[in-house]
């Protein structure tokens, strides 16, 4: 195990402080035979020591001090300041060493980057959306994707979100995922339990067509299953138009194109894959015995697992 970099496989949900809620959640699955696409995360305290060895982090708590963060203009402006800093600072080199052998044994041409902040999924916060998520990233451009999902711990939502949820004063830090690229041809997430009604004895599965960006940036209407828990039988299937969805680009990063006409109003799941994603849900509900909240990709007829976090909303009894 490396200082500053672990593979999913030796993490789990205890490796939150370090892996973030994200990072831990993919270890956990790793360890219970999920299937997960691999990869690693660059843990939370090479970002601690990248701030210290720029001193960048004497910066940044001394702008939070004096912040306004009732002032949009205020706001961002440190926003701003700090993410030049970020992104123009060097990158410690045997850091990069470390991150550079782990990238090359996923052997993949391309990765997802994503931030995963270790206050995430806490019992007093939930950054999910929070953080930024590059897509489709080389290793040419994979450094700077890190430093953009650090930064993104001081974008004006994040700031405000901090002073929202009262953790100005708490110490918040960021891992980053870097996972083995999945070139979904349908993508979407899964709720364990009904997110409007609260049934548990129900899941609700949306599916799109392309990258599950789509839907999690609200760019579409997914199709919607409801399958009954226990008996794994669809009980209604809602199918939605949809004209546009999110593919790789030529080179790196993502595109959105329109969807051919004759998929446009297609189901985008058939019976037997609804069925093989609510076992495969259903089983990782009961290995955290609670509802979450799935994210999930198929690749070549493959379902892979990209994250889970719990439903917040049934834990604490919210609307």
């Amino acid at each position: 195990m490396f200082t500053y970099v672990s593979s999913f496989s030796e993490l789990s949900k205890k490796s939150v402080s370090v892996a973030g809620g994200k990072g831990a959640n993919l270890g956990e699955m790793v360890q219970s035979g999920i299937p997960v696409p691999p990869g690693f995360v660059i843990l939370a305290p090479a970002f601690e020591r990248f701030l210290e060895e720029t001193d960048i982090g004497v910066e940044i708590d001394a702008g939070l001090d004096r912040l306004n963060h009732r002032d949009l203009t205020s706001v961002d402006r440190f926003s701003h300041e700090i993410r030049d800093l970020i992104h123009d600072a060097r990158f410690p080199g045997d850091l990069k060493k470390e991150v550079l052998q782990m990238f090359r044994k996923l052997r993949a041409p391309y990765v997802a980057v994503r931030s995963s902040a270790t206050a995430e999924d806490s019992s007093i916060a939930s950054w999910a959306g929070e953080l930024e998520t590059y897509l489709f990233i080389t290793q040419q451009k994979l450094f700077g994707a890190v430093k953009s999902c650090w930064s993104s711990l001081f974008t004006p939502r994040a700031i405000f979100y901090r002073y929202e949820r009262k953790l100005h004063k708490t110490k918040v830090s960021v891992a980053v995922v870097v996972q083995k690229m999945v070139n979904s041809q349908v993508s979407g997430v899964c709720f364990t339990a009904h997110p409007v009604t609260k049934d548990r004895k129900q899941m609700v599965i949306e599916a799109g067509f392309g990258l599950g960006e789509a839907i999690v940036s609200g760019m579409i209407t997914p199709d919607t299953y409801i399958i009954d828990k226990e008996d794994e039988v669809i009980l209604d299937v809602n199918v939605s138009t949809q004209e546009k969805m999110i593919i790789r680009k030529p080179g790196a990063g993502t595109k959105t194109v329109r969807l051919p006409r004759k998929l446009q109003d297609a189901q985008v799941l058939t019976g037997s894959q609804i069925v093989e994603l609510a076992r495969m849900c259903k089983r990782i509900e009961a290995h955290y015995r609670c509802p979450q909240d799935i994210e999930w990709a198929i690749e070549k007829k493959k379902i892979y697992i990209t994250q889970t976090r719990p439903i917040t909303t049934l834990l604490h009894g919210r609307e």
